[in-house]
């Protein structure tokens, strides 16, 4: 497959993901050399929380996440053709163990016992993995990385400073404000607040 191919079937892959109305906002607000990073990361997320959904077939969740894990443990150059979903995640080449670690984590959440920690934990790995693909390297940014996702993940974690994140993290500044306003019953100043803090990341 050529380099041009290769292009245009991530681009028809990227156009075809389904998420919700705020992570497509989100989303929107990424720098355009990192979205197909962060949908392929809300992709990934909901295509293995379907794939262990409550009510499968336990055996057939197992398979399902080891077909994921043994993809994410092999360069994309070894990936099969045909999935959509694993073109979307070429640009995750160098950091894919962040999201062999959310497959672990789903597999903990329904097989074992948890109670959904290590996905957690896995999900704020992958937030991670994005702000060093998009430059990040200083300890405190990955630090402020860290605890918005902790408070997109769980309100109540939440603490009364608003972490700075990099222009390349403005999604999880959305998303973390979603979260955080998802008991606000206007929803036209609720929508206000996610294009303020898209735009300005506050």
């Amino acid at each position: 497959m050529s380099h041009m191919q290769a292009i245009e079937n991530q681009d028809k892959a990227l156009d075809d993901v389904q998420l919700d109305p705020v992570e497509r906002l989100a989303v929107a607000y990424a720098p355009a050399g990192l979205r197909a990073l962060w949908i392929g990361f809300l992709a990934f997320d909901h295509r293995l929380a379907d794939a262990a959904r409550e009510g499968r077939d336990p055996i057939m969740v197992q398979l399902r996440l080891a077909w994921w894990r043994d993809r994410m443990g092999e360069p994309v150059s070894r990936w099969p053709q045909g999935e959509p979903l694993l073109a979307v995640l070429a640009p995750w080449d160098a950091e894919r163990a962040a999201l062999g670690a959310i497959v672990d984590g789903w597999e903990a959440r329904n097989v074992g016992s948890d109670g959904g920690v290590a996905l957690r934990a896995a999900r704020i790995g992958a937030l991670a993995a994005i702000a060093r693909l998009g430059g990040a390297r200083d300890g405190a940014v990955l630090a402020a990385v860290a605890q918005a996702g902790g408070e997109w993940l769980d309100r109540k974690a939440a603490a009364n400073a608003t972490p700075r994140l990099p222009r390349s993290m403005r999604p999880l500044a959305v998303l973390r404000a979603a979260a955080l306003a998802a008991d606000d019953t206007r929803p036209m100043l609720r929508f206000g607040t996610l294009l303020r803090v898209g735009l300005f990341g506050r």
